[in-house]
């Protein structure tokens, strides 16, 4: 692999733009090749703006000299993009998550494995610098024995019905953050999940058999519970926080604000707003996040593995199965 490694970013939206962006602008040791997307406008844009080539084909980006991809493209073209990476030699990064049915995270694993090419998942919220420091407070006993941890997420606005027909549900397009969130902050694999949910906000989601409004109770090795909320519209804005409780004490993160300032009068006191999208809370955690991806391809150790997007996709369908028969369905049941 070259001194500074090169990429090429696959998928052309909102995502694989971003991710792009970030590469040529704020990513120093890591130098942007080439971008692909089945739709030609998306990725000739994004390389006019960028300066770089518009790959004719992925076929075009596998047969390169590319050290590395970043799959970026919808979900179901995952697998087959893995396996084609892993196939030509190249390290791979991947947008989570890894498939929608866990035989086909098997078949990208196996292939992954069979090549022995570093792969890495991209759950960005685990280097944002107020999780990650929940997360080691935990690691390092600050809290004493963890008892509980609580998750909030709740997004500003629902996506679009299109999107929501295609991505399996809260569960695996939202909540899976917070399944991979509970696993890093405890340091321990779920065991039991049951799920209550909902639709409180637009009866079109119900409609696309989706539900906007959940919470999960998680049960982990260690005997800690993980409590997760999730709601798809939350009116003043990105609503991310995450706590862990335990023997010794309490550790938390909690939401950032556009500024520090505060208005004190006598009719009370006013915060500046919370950010409202996802670009505005973790631009700084995707930054961090590609760092590991380096750091990842020095060691030979990747600091989101392939079992990492694996066993969240598990958490996600056994929620699905505790909504559908209401009952605690235990992670080794799926699988």
């Amino acid at each position: 692999m070259a001194d500074t490694p090169t990429i090429a970013v696959l998928g052309a939206g909102r995502i694989g733009k971003m991710h792009a962006e970030l590469i040529a602008r704020q990513v120093p040791g890591l130098d942007l090749s080439s971008v692909f997307d089945v739709y030609a406008p998306s990725a000739e844009a994004v390389g006019a703006d960028l300066g770089v080539e518009v790959a004719a084909s992925v076929d075009d980006i596998m047969s390169s000299d590319v050290d590395a991809v970043a799959i970026c493209t919808s979900t179901d073209t995952h697998v087959d993009l893995v396996v084609a990476a892993a196939a030509a030699g190249k390290a791979i990064f991947l947008e989570k998550p890894v498939s929608l049915n866990l035989a086909e995270v098997d078949r990208a694993i196996a292939a992954v494995d069979a090549a022995g090419v570093p792969l890495q998942i991209g759950f960005n919220r685990r280097f944002d610098a107020s999780h990650a420091a929940v997360a080691q407070a935990v690691a390092n006993g600050d809290v004493g024995d963890v008892h509980m941890v609580r998750i909030t997420s709740r997004d500003p606005a629902p996506p679009p019905i299109e999107y929501i027909n295609v991505s399996g549900g809260i569960f695996l397009d939202m909540t899976i953050h917070d399944f991979d969130m509970a696993r890093f902050v405890t340091g321990s694999e779920v065991v039991e999940v049951f799920a209550k949910a909902a639709v409180r906000i637009d009866p079109a989601i119900g409609e696309a058999g989706d539900v906007d409004t959940a919470v999960v109770v998680l049960t982990h090795e260690n005997g800690a519970i993980t409590t997760i909320d999730n709601s798809r519209q939350a009116v003043y804005g990105y609503d991310q926080r995450v706590e862990a409780f335990g023997s010794a004490g309490m550790a938390i993160s909690e939401n950032p604000r556009s500024h520090t300032a505060e208005l004190h009068t006598p009719a009370g006191t006013n915060q500046a707003t919370i950010p409202y999208f996802f670009l505005e809370r973790y631009i700084p955690s995707y930054l961090a996040e590609w760092s590991g991806f380096l750091d990842g391809l020095a060691s030979g150790t990747m600091p989101v593995t392939a079992n990492d997007g694996r066993a969240p996709l598990v958490i996600g369908l056994a929620a699905w199965q505790s909504v559908r028969e209401g009952r605690p369905v235990l992670t080794s049941e799926i699988g």
